[in-house]
């Protein structure tokens, strides 16, 4: 994290959206002149306290980086800015409840008075100014940023959203000013079953003209990336594919953390070959299978 001192926010509410999110509005002086990209995606790293106690304040270094005492980080993880209201000097985020997880966890338990902390916001929506028709298909974790790009949406535009879940039990109201279709997928992904991400996006209609945003577990993206790289050969300015999650990413970080150093540094090289940003993934991600990441 680097460039600002942290937003330190504590819970104002808590209210439950369905039995699998529940939304967290948290309220600091500070967001008061938070430079928002007012744009629906974006996401903040959020800092969560520890298991026992208030969360330390990190310093900001000369470096423009954190740095924590003792070097002991906390758990780190990105989130979506559901709502911005800077007037009420408030933000809202939406946690999935998977039942287990150290953020869920935090989330499923948090009463007013409780702090995190979290930095400047960064946003990846990039939807072309004439993208008429736009689609988005995300599981449960998209949801929060779903929501926002969609309320976002020129009226003039047809969006058709479809969203895996754990349970129908979980459907949320999604609206907008746009005209909208949307679909649930209930049982499939969000660590209950087989996402069925990439086999949906084959099933729709993507025609040229169609802007395509897509969220959810980064395994399953790899192949809904490539469909609409490679087999269908979408332009690169028409889609964006985010990783939101890992399934089992505790096995996959072991993993990752044993590769060697010299394999490391040549992973980290792909980077390197080409100024092309989606060439570069196609690289890396080929670097990662080969290494059964």
């Amino acid at each position: 994290m680097t460039g600002t001192a942290p937003v330190v926010a504590e819970v104002a509410r808590a209210v439950p959206l369905s039995p699998g999110m529940v939304r967290l509005t948290l309220h600091s002086e500070s967001l008061r002149d938070y430079p928002s990209t007012r744009i629906g995606d974006e996401y903040v790293r959020v800092h969560f306290p520890p298991e026992d106690g208030e969360p330390a304040l990190p310093e900001v270094g000369e470096d423009g980086d954190w740095h924590y005492p003792d070097g002991r980080y906390p758990h780190i993880q990105p989130y979506t800015l559901r709502r911005f209201d800077p007037e009420a000097a408030e933000v809202d985020i939406d946690f999935v409840l998977h039942g287990h997880g150290r953020a869920g966890s935090w989330a499923a338990a948090a009463v007013p008075g409780d702090r995190l902390l979290f930095g400047p916001p960064r946003s990846l929506y990039e939807a072309p100014g004439d993208a008429a028709r736009q689609v988005f298909v995300t599981d449960a974790t998209g949801l929060p940023a779903l929501g926002r790009l969609l309320e976002q949406l020129d009226p003039a535009t047809h969006a058709v959203a479809v969203v895996e879940i754990a349970d129908a039990s979980h459907r949320i109201e999604l609206t907008s000013p746009a005209r909208l279709d949307v679909r649930w997928v209930a049982g499939r992904g969000n660590g209950v079953g087989p996402s069925a991400i990439t086999e949906i996006l084959r099933g729709l209609d993507l025609t040229p003209g169609t802007y395509v945003w897509v969220a959810g577990e980064s395994g399953e993206l790899r192949g809904a990336r490539r469909y609409l790289r490679h087999e269908l050969k979408h332009p690169t300015a028409w889609y964006k594919v985010i990783g939101y999650w890992r399934h089992q990413q505790e096995e996959w970080l072991e993993k990752y953390q044993a590769i060697d150093a010299a394999t490391m540094a040549e992973l980290n090289g792909l980077w390197d070959r080409t100024e092309d940003e989606e060439e570069r993934r196609d690289l890396y991600e080929a670097g990662l299978e080969r290494l059964g990441l």
